[in-house]
């Protein structure tokens, strides 16, 4: 229950749309990135890989531009970020090879995005972004599902609360529709269910959630350049020229 326990402490120290005024900006660069050249057949926005840090990210590995984003599938300040900002991302940015763009969990929602991070783990590398897109694209609908519970049967989340993490995360799966997402695209149940299990995997987005805590950041959407916090950033008006002042113009 340990991990459980400090998903809930969490939600005291961080939130969705967190303020990142505390941190220092990333260094104003007055060279501009020079653009890299895909491999062979593929747009680097088709190049996706996990990372030692336990995030996947998509882009030139060596980038000169380092773009992380610590979220949550269930913050709607990262699914506003989602909805704006990612395909000026991709096209303008990640497609030329001047900046990397890596997602890492920080689960201020505890269970719920505990077992969105699983099932989007559940699906290839390659996969892992266009289901983390769909996702969001889906954001409402998922909470609406956990609001109708807690308005007719709050009972079930309190007995939910109580149970070791995998069994929290494959009931809050279920309740929010979870599953039948990804039975929709392509992964059959029986796989699902086992990587809602799956302990190692829940140990190592544990792990990627206190590396979050342990560094303070505000909440989520938090982004980083080249590994300094870029501050009061949490949409794409305000990311956008941070990553131009890089040098990614």
């Amino acid at each position: 229950m340990r991990f459980a326990l400090a998903l809930t402490s969490l939600l005291a120290l961080a939130a969705c749309g967190g303020d990142n005024a505390n941190n220092s900006a990333p260094t104003v660069s007055s060279t501009a990135v020079a653009p890299a050249p895909a491999p062979t057949g593929q747009a680097w926005t088709d190049v996706v890989a996990k990372t030692p840090e336990g995030g996947y990210v998509q882009g030139n590995p060596n980038a000169a531009i380092k773009l992380v984003e610590y979220g949550s599938r269930n913050c709607p300040v990262c699914g506003r970020f989602a909805a704006e900002g990612i395909e000026p991302l991709r096209s303008k940015y990640i497609s030329t090879g001047k900046v990397s763009y890596e997602f890492r969990d920080f689960m201020v929602h505890g269970a719920p995005d505990l077992a969105a991070a699983l099932l989007n783990q559940c699906v290839p590398a390659e996969s892992f972004f266009n289901v983390l897109d769909q996702l969001f694209a889906g954001q409402a609908e998922f909470e609406e599902r956990l609001m109708n519970t807690q308005r007719t049967n709050p009972q079930v989340l309190t007995q939910l609360q109580q149970l070791a993490p995998a069994q929290q995360a494959a009931g809050f799966a279920d309740l929010m529709g979870y599953v039948e997402f990804m039975k929709q695209r392509g992964v059959p149940e029986a796989k699902a269910r086992t990587c809602l299990a799956d302990q190692k995997a829940i140990e190592s987005i544990a792990k990627v959630n206190a590396d979050a805590v342990n560094q303070n950041l505000p909440g989520t959407p938090t982004f980083l350049i080249n590994g300094k916090v870029v501050p009061n950033t949490a949409s794409w008006g305000a990311l956008e020229p941070a990553l131009q002042a890089a040098g990614a113009r």
